[in-house]
């Protein structure tokens, strides 16, 4: 693929409308890259704003206005360097991702990136497999913060991880264990051998037992899974309890549906009333919304270059065929969804 391209994300509709465009080929800013893509990834979040998820929000920072080019995960080979850059040259493999605002998005042959969100790429490692790390990673990490856990503090801990299944979960769980918590992982009947590989020390089937049914003794608590579970999960904290996160809390849905300013009324009051349930348990309590984390980069290059991370891909399609990756994971099917780019 010599002439540069992008995919773009045509209008908001229940099945993402998806085209491969020609682009013009981008000129490193000082202190970015351009980057020639190998491998990006679908998220979650990628197919939900393809269906128009976000708009009024994102539209502040440039990101909500169609036609759009979504993605942030990033795995290539640096093709050009912009003044100031002394830490990579044209050759480099790299991994890392974008940050989500009006310069665009990884769907694309060739992005120009910030040199800071780079890391070397895993030499042992496809560009696919890695594809699927820094987003889903930098979240967990700035949920990790946010509930206040680190390696320092988390040996002996119990933890609750709700939706441990889906990628934020797994990989949580993998980092909590390595640190030493005791992690119970919530999930459907289907994934709960899996987290018991991952590391969990007691699994919570919520297809057969409803979460009201949890133990009360949690240290500290995750949510990636359902915001409308959130009243009861924070009920299950103890009363000397750190922290508290959520992934699935209402921010950009209440845009979405009462506009800026009622929609934000009625964010900082749910967001609010949560947050006195929290602390009434001693507990901090955030919102996590996505933003490049360079201590996150850090972390996940450490762990993945030492092999102890693991993300499965369910799907690797090609630019041309990525509808079937935003199909993968709009249906909810096992694995992560992976991008590459023909040559």
């Amino acid at each position: 693929m010599s002439a540069a391209v992008k995919l773009v994300c045509l209008a908001p509709a229940e099945t993402a409308q998806l085209a491969l465009q020609p682009a013009a080929m981008p000129s490193p800013r000082r202190g970015q890259v351009v980057v020639r893509v190998e491998a990006t990834s679908v998220n979650p979040i990628d197919v939900k704003r393809a269906g128009g998820y976000g708009q009024r929000l994102l539209r502040l920072k440039g990101a909500g206005t169609f036609p759009l080019v979504l993605g942030n995960d990033l795995v290539g080979v640096v093709e050009s360097v912009g003044d100031g850059v002394i830490q990579w040259r044209p050759g480099d493999r790299v991994m890392g991702l974008l940050p989500t605002g009006k310069g665009g998005g990884a769907h694309a042959s060739h992005v120009a990136v910030d040199a800071d969100l780079l890391r070397p790429a895993i030499a042992a490692a496809g560009a696919e497999t890695l594809a699927v790390f820094p987003y889903s990673f930098t979240t967990v990490w700035l949920s990790l913060k946010g509930a206040g856990l680190d390696e320092a503090n988390t040996k002996g801990l119990q933890v609750l991880i709700h939706g441990a299944s889906g990628g934020l979960g797994q990989l949580a769980l993998q980092v909590l264990t390595g640190w030493g918590a005791s992690v119970t992982a919530i999930c459907g009947t289907d994934n709960v051998e899996a987290c018991r590989r991952l590391g969990a020390a007691s699994v919570w089937d919520r297809a057969r037992s409803p979460l009201t049914k949890l133990p009360d003794h949690f240290d500290a608590a995750l949510n990636f899974a359902a915001w409308s579970d959130e009243e009861i999960l924070l009920g299950k904290l103890k009363p000397t309890a750190l922290g508290y996160a959520t992934t699935v809390h209402p921010l950009l849905a209440n845009f979405d549906r009462d506009g800026l300013v009622l929609g934000g009324l009625r964010s900082r009051r749910e967001f609010r009333r949560m947050r006195r349930i929290a602390a009434a348990k001693g507990a901090r309590y955030q919102w996590v919304i996505f933003r490049p984390d360079r201590e996150a980069l850090d972390v996940l290059h450490e762990f993945l270059s030492r092999g102890r991370l693991t993300l499965e891909v369910g799907i690797a399609a090609t630019l041309q065929d990525a509808g079937a990756a935003f199909d993968h994971v709009a249906r909810r099917k096992a694995g992560r969804a992976a991008l590459r780019l023909l040559e």
